[in-house]
């Protein structure tokens, strides 16, 4: 084979990525669908609880929480604590919790029972997990808690914020797929015909919040962003909190992927300002 021929192979597929992403970015930039803001004042969610608030999700979560105004006080359930939790203690927005058994939730049903929404950020990879342990986690975990929570609560509309993932399918030949589709059918179906909702979110990427990530996530979210597949931490907990002022736009099972997330983001920030 000569060279120029060669190198004509070995080009072609770089070339024609680079047309689709740039024309992918180029797109999103063009895309004009601006969530309407919101009429009227927001539902009521001054009290709210955070699971999984040591990890990258839902460190982003407590950030956009801390700076929410409608907030007025953050109950974290956790393991171990955090300087962002620290933080909120030190402000009297926050109230931590350690606890270590999400299989079981009695001990904490007094702090949960005053809840307005509760946004769930718990999980792991799948990577060196095995089927039933991924499930217990993801699954278990979470229905566990939404029936202790149905349970106890005694608010007259409750919202459960799910971080479930993208391209996830009961066809999916990947276990963590099927087993994030379980979770979000599990927790929908009990949900149905109550005072519950559950909303989950599918967010492709998920890039720390800015003071958080080192330079290879930066890098990552710098590179998937620019074409709609990424997203910062921050922003999922803005949009769990737009999603919650907004109240009854949203049903038990509504799902929303990187697009609407970041679309909801934009909303709650031209609403009440940018978390980071």
């Amino acid at each position: 084979m000569k060279l120029p021929r060669l190198r004509t192979v070995l080009l072609t597929p770089l070339v024609l990525f680079a047309a689709f992403y740039v024309f992918g970015a180029v797109s999103l930039a063009l895309r004009d669908d601006a969530i309407a803001a919101l009429q009227g004042a927001p539902a009521n969610f001054e009290t709210i609880a955070i699971f999984g608030a040591s990890g990258t999700a839902g460190d982003g979560i407590l950030k956009a929480a801390l700076a929410a105004p409608e907030i007025s006080k953050i109950h974290v359930v956790t393991r171990r604590v955090t300087p962002r939790m620290e933080e909120g203690m030190a402000s009297g927005k926050v109230q931590v919790t350690m606890h270590m058994d999400y299989l079981d939730y009695a001990a904490i049903e007094e702090q949960i029972a005053d809840v307005h929404a509760v946004y769930w950020a718990i999980g792991i990879s799948s990577r060196g997990v095995d089927e039933q342990t991924y499930g217990r986690i993801h699954v278990d975990f979470p229905h566990r808690f939404v029936e202790t929570w149905k349970r106890v609560g005694t608010k007259s509309d409750m919202s459960f914020h799910y971080i479930s993932s993208s391209d996830i399918s009961e066809d999916s030949r990947m276990m963590w797929a099927r087993e994030k589709v379980r979770a979000e059918k599990t927790l929908f179906g009990f949900a149905e015909g109550s005072n519950l909702r559950v909303i989950a979110y599918r967010p492709d990427y998920i890039g720390p919040t800015r003071e958080e990530a080192h330079l290879g996530q930066d890098i990552l979210y710098g590179f998937f962003a620019p074409v709609g597949a990424a997203v910062r931490a921050a922003q999922i907990g803005q949009a769990m909190i737009e999603v919650t002022a907004r109240g009854a736009e949203f049903e038990n099972g509504d799902k929303l992927g990187t697009w609407n997330i970041r679309r909801y983001s934009n909303a709650y920030e031209r609403r009440v300002g940018d978390a980071g």
